[in-house]
């Protein structure tokens, strides 16, 4: 190899990378998820949130909770829960129960106890607070006059308070692929953010308990508008998702979620 082929070998740029600046995506997010490694088919799925939230930070932030809904014909639909850092709701607090059938239409639901200053079904006020615990649990479903119901709740450990969102209508009779990820619709270098996943959850049709082993890692991909200063680790037990700093594992990195009981 020539002297000339050597030099451009080693100053080759590398992949294309987002750390400034509003994502380009359609809706102007950058998202990141962990993808949970466990058994299926599942009743039901819980997880412990605790959101961070710098001074300065602004912008929809959202940390969910997501699983779809299937039966023995296939893939019904899916929904998430979790918190908002909503500028249009009271203190900027709000939580979310919605989703989408498998043709991509909004599920419809019940209705909800908790307020919505912009009358919206799917997400309602809540004053959750920063590093503070909240619980989210989806499921098990029920069986109403409109069909498998599917509820979630939000449990404020701190309080020991807990909260039915609402339920969606939507069939199937187990639950597959839950994650929890965060989306961010700020820029990139916009004051990071961080939410710590813990004590994962989630049990089978029978009610026996299964355990969450680990999962994987993927971030929403520079072609797609994602930000490249998004980060998925393990710390202390916790899946920790953050934003704003270097990225550590890879996309499709598998990790192992350890906790304790």
């Amino acid at each position: 190899m020539s002297l000339f082929h050597r030099l451009r070998r080693r100053i080759a740029p590398g992949p294309p990378a987002r750390t400034t600046g509003p994502p380009p995506s359609p809706n102007g997010a950058s998202s990141f998820h962990f993808w949970w490694d466990v058994a299926e088919p599942l009743a039901w799925v819980s997880v412990d949130l605790e959101a961070s939230l710098p001074p300065g930070a602004g912008g929809l932030a959202f940390f969910a909770l997501q699983a779809s809904f299937w039966s023995a014909g296939g893939h019904e639909g899916g929904a998430h829960t979790g918190l908002q850092r909503h500028p249009r709701h009271p203190e900027g607090r709000a939580v979310n129960w919605g989703g989408y059938d498998r043709d991509g239409a909004v599920l419809p639901g019940s209705e909800s106890p908790l307020p919505s200053a912009l009358d919206d079904p799917n997400t309602r006020d809540y004053p959750w607070e920063t590093e503070t615990r909240y619980r989210l649990t989806i499921g098990p479903r029920t069986l109403r006059p409109e069909g498998a119901a599917w509820p979630a709740r939000i449990r404020d450990l701190e309080a020991d308070r807990e909260t039915t969102i609402r339920e969606l209508f939507c069939p199937g009779d187990h639950l597959r692929a839950p994650v929890v990820w965060t989306e961010l619709f700020c820029d990139c270098d916009a004051p990071g953010v961080a939410a710590r996943w813990t004590r994962p959850r989630a049990a089978d049709p029978d009610g026996r308990p299964v355990p969450v082993t680990g999962g994987r890692v993927t971030y929403q991909p520079y072609e797609s508008g994602g930000c490249s200063n998004t980060d998925v680790s393990i710390s202390e037990g916790a899946v920790v998702q953050q934003s704003n700093r270097p990225r550590g594992a890879p996309h499709q990195a598998r990790l192992t979620w350890g906790f304790d009981e």
